[in-house]
């Protein structure tokens, strides 16, 4: 069970888990990544095999197909989430939040794959999805859309709905065409409306349309290895379900 909270994965009584409980943990989580996304229906006993732990050890913490599939969704989201503030840390808010939808776009093509075993292994896609990295992507959307506002790069007002519903294109690109040109051209004219009616845009530091973030899959941008993000609930037939909504 995961506490949101304290950020900690713990055991059925509630207990946070032993360091090594949670590196076993986190190695099935990785092997999972990678097999679902090459083969939506990978053996799960193919999973426990390549993470190097026994069917005991893997069913302790993942008792079915659903909960292991649910919990690598959620798992992938937490990690791209965590991004913004890395970001934010090291790049002007304009130029961080460019950045972090290109990382967004990068996971929502690169994890087709693990979309697919999400519908086929979840019961009740979207509404269990909906619970799912929203809480995360969500914070991590408002504190780069915050940052931005206090700055003057991106017009007053805008919300994580106004963000979803903005960039809620990318899921209608096929990942497996020649995709970066048409999200970067996406995002930029994203980028471009969030700056209309900005008090800060022209002042000094403040970055031009197009200029300061390469788009995606430009040279000098690596994608991640583990992808970017799917986010909840939207099943349009793209890469990856979409977070629709705040809490």
């Amino acid at each position: 069970m995961r506490d949101e909270v304290r950020g900690e994965t713990r055991d059925e009584q509630g207990a946070p888990l032993r360091p090594d409980a949670q590196r076993n943990r986190e190695r099935i989580l990785e092997v999972a990544m990678t097999e679902l996304t090459r083969a939506a229906d990978a053996p799960l006993s193919t999973i426990a095999k390549k993470a190097g732990v026994g069917q005991g050890t893997f069913y302790r913490n993942f008792p079915n197909r659903e909960a292991l599939v649910l919990e690598v969704y959620r798992f992938e989201m937490q990690q791209v989430a965590d991004t913004a503030a890395q970001l934010l840390s090291t790049h002007a808010p304009d130029r961080a939040l460019r950045e972090w939808m290109d990382r967004l776009a990068q996971y929502a093509m690169a994890k087709a794959g693990l979309a697919d075993a999400l519908r086929k292994s979840t019961s009740n896609f979207g509404s269990s999805l909906a619970k799912l990295g929203h809480g995360p992507v969500t914070r991590a959307i408002t504190l780069l859309l915050t940052a931005n506002e206090q700055a003057g790069t991106i017009r007053p007002g805008v919300n994580p709905d106004d963000f979803v519903l903005a960039i809620a294109g990318l899921w209608q690109i096929d990942p497996h065409s020649d995709w970066q040109p048409r999200a970067t051209r996406l995002l930029d004219l994203v980028m471009d409306g969030l700056r209309a009616g900005a008090s800060g845009v022209g002042v000094p530091g403040a970055e031009a349309p197009g200029e300061g973030t390469p788009g995606v899959g430009a040279p000098g941008v690596e994608a991640p290895g583990a992808g970017g993000l799917a986010t909840d609930e939207t099943d349009a037939g793209g890469p990856g379900p979409m977070v629709r909504g705040t809490d």
